[in-house]
């Protein structure tokens, strides 16, 4: 059963809080942090992407880089950016983008549960990743970037987040064409029975922040051997997560797009690929269902099917559209083997648009691309419940979670 803790959050002044709240650390790459944070000294890129406050090229795992989050992070509490709450509380989050609206409880969430199996993982992670973010957490004291978890909704806790939505929110912007609305928590009772709650609920998935939720509980084991006295209830124990009922999440798809055919002449490239898929010119730019795929390549879009007998339709992992188009695809006729590395590939998110995708082949820094049906949380269930991981750049979850809205130190 899932056990998840409020915590004493350190968070923006209301004042200052839309200057504040900025996107995550792993979406955006040092120059475009820069750019964002550009004559805003109150953006908390400065903690999460403390490069931008020094020279261009510095290597990324420097020392220096590490420092100086330390440096803002003190600055920023030292002037009074950041104040801590006095007492434990959960927070609510809630997103609304266009007509999607999504709400969730901001609250510790139990390493040992990620050690244990209880918050269950599709992802594999990488090992620079984990340790970058570790030295990150190591060296503020405190988890600063949010985990996204999702679990199978329930009526009981559909009601409690429903009472905390009844009072007046703390924070309230809006940014990017995202409105965040925050609440806090404090009452003693309702804290209490939404720990109950979640007490009950078998397992939690993580949707995204795989790094961030391996390398929390990586500092948590060594604080743990380092203290004879642990008694798991310190707060090294939990990582900062926003828990989402899965039937308010929006996955988005994860398209591709290829450097070149490997070799083959375009009239060679469409005759190998249709001995696994079934191809005719389309005016669509995205699939309208699964194991469909919308190619462009030339100037045109073309429909491909998947045919049958071609994929495992019984395998949570082998019926997943990324895993079709790589193993009957990209792997094969392509040439690329190994996506997570191989150069001549690259992944676009869906909320950058099919017409993305257009100009990168237009532009011809590309030859061909694809675009998927989304992921459903469904099919993430299965494949976390197997013990199994998708392929990489399977699901793109939207809209993001703003970091700095509250920040949880690993001490009182």
């Amino acid at each position: 059963m899932a056990r998840i803790e409020p915590f004493k959050g350190v968070r923006p002044r209301k004042d200052i809080v839309s200057k504040v709240a900025s996107p995550p650390y792993d979406v955006l790459n040092s120059k475009e942090a820069k750019e964002y944070a550009a004559g805003n000294p109150y953006s908390f890129l400065h903690i999460v992407k403390p490069e931008i406050d020094l020279p261009d090229g510095i290597d990324l795992y420097s020392d220096e880089v590490y420092q100086q989050a330390a440096i803002n992070f003190k600055k920023f509490r030292d002037e009074g950016t950041l104040i801590q709450d006095e007492k434990k509380k959960f927070y609510v989050y809630k997103q609304i983008w266009g007509d999607h609206v999504q709400v969730g409880l901001v609250a510790g969430s139990s390493c040992q549960d990620y050690q244990d199996d209880v918050i269950k993982k599709h992802e594999l992670t990488r090992e620079d990743k984990e340790l970058d973010r570790m030295r990150h957490i190591k060296i503020l004291n405190a988890n600063t970037g949010p985990v996204f978890l999702t679990f199978k909704h329930n009526h009981e806790i559909d009601a409690l987040y429903t009472r905390a939505l009844d009072r007046e929110p703390e924070y309230d912007f809006t940014s990017e064409g995202v409105r965040h609305v925050f609440y806090v928590v404090e009452d003693d009772g309702l804290i209490q029975e939404i720990k109950n709650a979640f007490a009950k609920v078998d397992f939690l998935y993580v949707a995204d922040g795989h790094h961030r939720s391996a390398s929390g509980t990586r500092v948590k084991i060594e604080r743990q051997e380092a203290n004879p006295n642990h008694t798991g209830d310190e707060e090294y124990n939990f990582f900062l997560s926003v828990i989402f009922p899965d039937n308010q999440m929006k996955i988005l798809p994860y398209n591709r797009v290829v450097k070149d055919l490997n070799g083959l002449s375009v009239d060679g490239f469409m005759a190998v690929l249709g001995k696994s898929f079934d191809i005719e010119k389309t005016n669509l730019k995205a699939p309208q269902e699964t194991r469909q795929y919308c190619m462009y390549l030339g100037g045109q879009w073309h429909l491909l099917k998947a045919k049958t007998g071609s994929f495992n339709a019984n395998d949570p992992v082998e019926s997943l559209d990324a895993s079709i188009i790589q193993k009957n695809l990209l792997a094969p006729i392509l040439g690329i083997e190994n996506p997570r590395k191989d150069k001549r590939i690259d992944f676009v998110g869906g909320i950058r648009g099919t017409g993305e995708l257009e100009k990168l082949v237009d532009s011809g820094d590309f030859i061909v691309a694809f675009s998927l049906y989304p992921t459903t949380i469904e099919q993430l269930f299965d494949v976390a419940d197997s013990g199994n991981i998708m392929p990489p750049k399977s699901t793109w979850f939207e809209p993001k979670l703003k970091s700095g809205m509250a920040i949880h130190l690993l001490e009182d």
